[in-house]
């Protein structure tokens, strides 16, 4: 404004209008030129827009990426650019790559025009900091950028990794040459890493023609163009757009300097005072004799502590090599590395344990790399015999698949212990919702869904599969909760396989204490109808909200849930046993029918007991369910109050071949075996 009005009063002085007007658009043209164009002999006290890794030294050197690994930088000019029709523009700027490992470093530098100064979702490394995988080579992006790669990536077709590229959208080069420059003709071959440099970028809109050379600093701008590229960049240059650099770093640190830029967009951009420029850092170029006979020392002593961690590591293996027996080769698939599931559960911390019982104990996890929940089971087993039979049962039993399942991912085996990996269930076990809260939020709509899923699963696992698969361990802590609330019948650590119409056996009655048929004290061998009892103590805890030795009244004689629900139902009053945490808010005939199919489902003779089809025929509403029949009573005190109910003890060996009866500590799993 001053200028302006020195000029006034230089017109007035001299008394001539006409003179004014032309100052004044002389002026005006100046600033609207100022507007276009611009100049950074250094950048001390630039007002710039930095981002990421990106500083300006004291001495006015932009520094973009450090030691820093899989990092980005973003420097841009603050104000956006109008740009007219043609889109024409012209810069130049002097760059410096410094790789901390010879031969290597990444991924490079990229000058840039934008719409955006945001790049919060780009990834560093081959993704230059501007795109991602989602949207690169995306229309939309409305980005031009002319990369200065240092890695030959194949994903975006590279031609090497010493290469000038110009893009479009994306990290696709639509025209790339190997970095060089003509000197008298002569095209000479230079390296990106190491060697300060400058570059040209010159674009005519109306010719849609792309210009880019390079040289080594201090070397006058060659003849000759590196690229020249027809391009039309009108849809992707808008009428407002930023102009700037980006870089990253990979797998390992690089630095990316400038010390000078100059950009114009009415004709040539003005030339860069090069004895201005704050100078680079020492480049290393590692061409010194004495660091390559220290670097190759370092390798040749690398190889060597290598080859010894081999050995040692080999002698190790060996000296364990029962913890991964051949035969377990065939299981390679379904097999987990320890090292992966101690990282997924962060080393089995107390943190994200979510489950205990008398078989082990169960932890969160997530497994690296894949991103998936899992559930990871620790299974104490220190007996070798029979470890290959068990592990095929487990791998044949996660080709199991239906919707009321937990899926079993596969296994692990080290030390004596057995970790089994699930998917994870998030709203977790049954027994959580019914036990473990004074004011459960499981409503009987809930809950009923839940027994007719149980009852679903079984069905699949003892007639639909192509074996039958016996469960042997069913109750609530064993069903758990998806996201939806779905009941999934989890925990195959007790499950056996048998061909249909075999007849399985077992000289070992494992379970919980309170689901275990009372045949298997006598027979050892465990049956469809041995599911399908625990299968009625699950109803019954379902409906009642009780564990199956939780009533202790030793005036009636009732000391476990069938007793008690049995006695009540003689009494006329089945539907008093009822959980009081839903407060009497449920369907009455379901209620009666859950609390009647308990009872059938635990009748103390198998082959009374309806099969897996029935019940879930009578659950369905398909089928009506019989009355309790009239030797329920005689055959319950003599199973449930005198053998197994009261005394909590198993027949002599005499009689059943069973010579071992164990307990677990916290009284909830029973094991039985020769």
């Amino acid at each position: 404004m001053k200028l302006v009005a020195l000029l006034c009063f230089m017109a007035e002085t001299c008394s001539h209008l006409h003179l004014i007007l032309v100052l004044i658009f002389f002026v005006r043209l100046t600033f609207a030129q100022d507007e276009k164009q611009f100049l950074f002999n250094g950048f001390r006290g630039a007002k710039l827009h930095l981002d990421g890794l990106a500083n300006i030294h004291p001495n006015g050197l932009i520094q973009m990426t450090n030691t820093t690994m899989q990092s980005s930088a973003h420097v841009f000019y603050p104000k956006p650019l109008k740009f007219n029709k043609s889109r024409s523009f012209s810069t130049t700027f002097t760059f410096a790559i410094d790789v901390d490992v010879p031969g290597h470093g990444g991924h490079g530098i990229a000058f840039v025009i934008s719409s955006s100064m945001k790049f919060e979702h780009a990834i560093p490394e081959e993704y230059l900091g501007l795109f991602n995988t989602s949207n690169n080579g995306d229309y939309s992006n409305h980005v031009f950028a002319v990369e200065l790669d240092v890695i030959q990536n194949p994903l975006f077709e590279d031609i090497n990794g010493n290469h000038v590229g110009i893009d479009v959208n994306g990290l696709k080069s639509i025209d790339s040459a190997s970095a060089a420059y003509y000197s008298d003709e002569e095209r000479k071959n230079v390296s990106l890493r190491g060697t300060p440099m400058q570059i040209w970028i010159d674009y005519d809109g109306e010719k849609m023609l792309m210009n880019v050379t390079l040289a080594p600093l201090k070397h006058p701008k060659p003849q000759k163009n590196l690229l020249s590229t027809h391009v039309n960049l009108s849809s992707v240059l808008l009428d407002s757009m930023y102009v700037g650099f980006s870089s990253a770093t990979g797998l390992t640190g690089t630095k990316h300097y400038i010390s000078g830029w100059s950009w114009s967009q009415i004709g040539q951009a003005q030339d860069l005072d090069l004895f201005k420029l704050p100078p680079f850092p020492k480049i290393r170029t590692y061409r010194n004799k004495l660091k390559f006979l220290v670097i190759a020392l370092i390798v040749v002593l690398l190889l060597l502590l290598g080859m010894i961690a081999g050995v040692a590591l080999a002698l190790w293996r060996k000296k364990y090599e029962e913890l991964k027996e051949p035969w377990e080769q065939e299981y390679n698939s379904l097999r987990f590395s320890f090292k992966d599931l101690y990282a997924a559960t962060k080393g089995f911390r107390d943190s994200g344990l979510i489950g205990s019982g008398g078989f082990g104990k169960v932890y969160k996890g997530m497994i690296p790399f894949t991103h998936t929940q899992v559930a990871v089971k620790k299974v104490s087993h220190d007996s070798r015999q029979g470890m290959r039979e068990f592990v095929s049962e487990i791998v044949t039993m996660r080709r199991l698949r239906h919707r009321n399942l937990v899926q079993l991912l596969g296994y692990c085996r080290r030390n004596g212990e057995l970790l089994l990996v699930y998917e994870y269930m998030p709203n977790g076990s049954l027994d959580k919702f019914l036990f473990k809260s004074k004011s459960s939020n499981l409503s009987w709509s809930w809950r009923f869904n839940i027994v007719k899923g149980v009852a679903s699963a079984l069905l699949y696992l003892h007639e639909e599969w192509e074996q039958v698969v016996l469960h042997r361990d069913v109750k609530a802590s064993n069903v758990l909760l998806d996201a939806d609330m779905n009941a999934r019948l989890g925990d195959f650590g007790l499950a056996r396989l048998y061909d249909h119409e075999s007849n399985p056996c077992s000289t070992r009655v494992v379970g919980t204490f309170g689901y275990i048929a009372p045949e298997l004290s006598i027979t050892g061998k465990p049956s469809t109808a041995t599911d399908v009892f625990a299968f009625g103590i699950f109803l019954l805890e379902v409906a009642c909200g009780r564990r199956p030795n939780s009533i202790h009244d030793f005036s009636t004689g009732d000391f476990d849930l069938v007793d008690w629900v049995y006695n009540c139902w003689k009494k006329g009053t089945i539907l008093e046993t009822s959980d009081p945490k839903l407060k009497g808010d449920y369907q009455g005939e379901e209620m009666e029918l859950v609390l009647k199919l308990g009872l059938l489902c635990s009748h103390p003779k198998p082959e009374r007991r309806p099969s897996t089809r029935q019940a879930v025929h009578f659950l369905n509403g398909d089928a009506i369910l019989p009355d309790i029949p009239s030797d329920y009573d005689h055959q319950s005190n003599n199973f449930f109050g005198g053998i197994w109910g009261r005394s909590m003890s198993v027949l002599s060996s005499s009689s059943s071949g069973i010579s071992q009866a164990t307990v677990s500590s916290d009284n909830s799993v029973l094991h039985i075996g020769r």
